[in-house]
């Protein structure tokens, strides 16, 4: 195993570790799924009814996934690149976003026009990034400051 898989792994072993104490704190059920995706480690809560835990959007998932990434910083002394998931929510969204890029990306090269698409988080932001750039002859970036930050896919020059 990579001295990367291990340092990975034991991100995963601190963020389950916190998420199960505040699971336990708040009374809920769920179980801890542990991954390790890419250059990062990635960590899911499942089971029960956990929609709350996603909020409105997923504005309460991502600031679980913040105090998480803060707890193995704590713990490691560096910085947490750690992807926190709530019954599938994220990557539904992942999918859901996946097919914005694209097809927008396609509208952009029929009209000829750009298109800006609504604000975004900056997880939301990449995965319509990574889309568009897999469509050749359209680029995308982000403009905007935050929580308004926006993409815009226009044909390439």
């Amino acid at each position: 195993m990579s001295e990367l898989a291990k340092k990975l792994e034991k991100e995963g072993d601190i963020a389950a570790d916190f998420l199960e104490g505040l699971l336990d704190i708040a009374d809920l059920d769920g179980d801890i799924d542990m991954d390790v995706d890419g250059d990062r480690a990635a960590v899911e809560i499942v089971g029960g009814n956990l929609d709350h835990l996603v909020g409105r959007e997923g504005e309460v998932l991502d600031a679980l996934q913040e105090l998480t990434r803060l707890a193995v910083q704590q713990s490691l002394g560096n910085r947490s690149r750690l992807m926190l998931d709530i019954a599938g929510w994220r990557r539904s969204r992942r999918d859901e976003l996946t097919e914005l890029g694209t097809r927008t990306a396609n509208e952009v090269l029929d009209s000829g026009r750009p298109v800006r698409l609504r604000p975004m988080t900056p997880f939301e932001r990449k995965v319509v990034h990574d889309a568009v750039a897999g469509v050749k002859g359209v680029v995308s970036e982000s403009e905007g400051e935050e929580p308004r930050r926006q993409v815009v896919v226009s044909r390439s020059a």
